[in-house]
């Protein structure tokens, strides 16, 4: 691992993914509270295990991929927050999953910041998006309140979604 790929926040350490944090993704990737609206829903020991492999690969393609969050004071896994390439054409994506009794204090938004942050700065990234259901007021706050600026709408799967974007400066 890159060394220069961590990052640390006021009360998380963010470092890419690797092979020590399989648990921890397979039970948050397991539980339906968290994966069950994310896209290609929850998903088994296999399939996260498959996905990490996957992440830690992207890292040394595109210099920019999954972090695993962990609590600063503790190391305390809390979530994952990342930028990957969406399967659907829309470009490179931010994305976070935090397990939900980490939610509420925002933690996520300290991590979605960080990452953002790295992906146009440090990875080089000119467009970043970002998808959340139309209803799911709590990321999309999220998202606006790091500076994300809504940009499209569409439908998937029957469900209303929207796009948020983040530029360069």
């Amino acid at each position: 691992m890159n060394p220069a790929w961590c990052i640390a926040t006021a009360r998380l350490l963010l470092h890419p993914v690797w092979g020590g944090d399989l648990a921890d993704l397979a039970a948050l990737k397991a539980d339906p509270r968290v994966f069950a609206v994310m896209l290609g829903g929850v998903r088994t020991a296999r399939q996260a295990a498959e996905e990490l492999a996957a992440d830690i690969t992207f890292w040394g393609r595109h210099g920019v991929g999954m972090w695993s969050a962990r609590a600063r004071r503790d190391g305390e896994f809390l979530g994952t927050v990342g930028i990957l390439l969406r399967p659907d054409g829309r470009g490179m994506a931010l994305r976070f999953a935090f397990r939900p009794e980490w939610r509420g204090q925002g933690l996520a938004s300290e991590a979605a910041a960080a990452a953002l942050r790295f992906g146009h700065e440090r990875a080089g990234l000119a467009r970043i998006v970002a998808i959340a259901r139309e209803d799911n007021f709590a990321s999309r706050t999220l998202l606006g309140g790091i500076g994300m600026r809504l940009c499209e709408r569409f439908v998937r799967d029957g469900a209303a979604m929207v796009t948020y974007e983040s530029r360069r400066q």
